[in-house]
């Protein structure tokens, strides 16, 4: 689909007002409840929606399919990464009213990264056809992880470690040894440190960037158009910050979430090196978008059925 550089400015310019709306409807520190919560995830969800709608409109069926097929992808894997968020807040004991600030700032800070990390892919993509067969083994050994992980327990049994970037940053400029509101930087002994609040949304946005490393080569397995990549990112990562306090505390239920991902990472992967060897000029089958975006709906509905029955029986023992 061949977007306009006017098309990509209004873009990340609508991007920007929702955020900034976000940010501003936010800004006072608050424990947040499951009804406001679930009403922004409603909003959030509506609005990728309509753009995903918008692009079938005027864009067609294949960009509209794309965007669905990568949107849901990356809003699953965000859901896995809900896990680390939590281990992260848990880890610096951020206090409850103060956690929606370090989720807006780290998410923002992650999907700035993502944003060099999608133009960086695309530059690679456009020069080196082979790049496929990298992307495409490499989501089929994270696939093989995420299933090894699982049988070990998971998330149960982590705990977050710092590292050696954020640890080096700390070291370099200091760190208070309690919050002060929401505030990033405080004088103390006559030296001006960081707040535990500014450590935490690093964290947050810097464990993101690993999280891209799969994200990324996930989603161009879908669709090599940077602007599709680009949005279906942006609308997965802006809706995360409300699914956390939505979802929270029913993340330990959805205890066949990683198997589910690892089915769809395999099938990408798959995807990805069938493409790159008819691009080589061999005579394979490719996987079209419909039913890519059947089978990851599918794979995704399994996995939250079956978790929530397994946790069912549970419960009732």
């Amino acid at each position: 689909m061949n977007v306009s550089t006017s098309v990509w400015l209004l873009t990340v310019a609508g991007l920007c007002v929702l955020v900034a709306a976000d940010f501003f409807i936010g800004r006072k520190p608050h424990d947040v409840s499951l009804r406001e919560a679930g009403i922004w995830t409603a909003v959030w969800v509506v609005l990728a929606v309509l753009f995903g709608v918008g692009l079938i409109v005027f864009g067609g069926g294949g960009p509209g399919g794309e965007f669905f097929a990568g949107y849901i992808t990356e809003k699953s894997l965000s859901v896995d990464n809900l896990f680390v968020f939590v281990l992260i807040m848990t880890k610096f004991a951020v206090p409850s009213q103060y956690q929606q600030r370090v989720l807006m700032v780290g998410v923002l800070v992650a999907l700035v990264l993502r944003a060099v990390f999608i133009a960086a892919g695309a530059a690679i993509i456009s020069a080196f056809s082979w790049v496929f067969y990298l992307f495409g083994a490499f989501l089929i050994w994270t696939a093989w992880k995420l299933i090894q992980d699982a049988r070990k327990g998971g998330h149960e049994q982590e705990e977050y470690e710092e590292n050696k970037l954020l640890k080096s940053i700390e070291r370099r400029f200091g760190v208070a040894d309690r919050y002060h509101g929401t505030r990033l930087w405080v004088e103390e002994n006559g030296r001006r440190v960081m707040t535990p609040m500014l450590v935490v949304m690093l964290a947050i946005g810097f464990t993101d960037v690993l999280f891209a490393l799969d994200s990324i080569p996930a989603i161009y397995g879908l669709t090599q158009d940077p602007y599709i990549v680009f949005t279906a990112n942006a609308f997965a990562l802006m809706g995360l910050r409300q699914l956390y306090f939505l979802i929270g505390g029913l993340l330990r239920k959805l205890v066949h979430l990683s198997y589910g991902l690892s089915v769809i990472l395999g099938f990408i992967g798959v995807k990805l090196v069938l493409h790159a060897l008819h691009e080589s000029g061999v005579h394979v089958p490719e996987i079209g978008i419909p039913f890519s975006l059947g089978f990851i709906v599918l794979v995704l509905a399994v996995t939250t059925a079956t978790s929530l029955w397994a946790t069912r029986g549970q419960e009732q023992e």
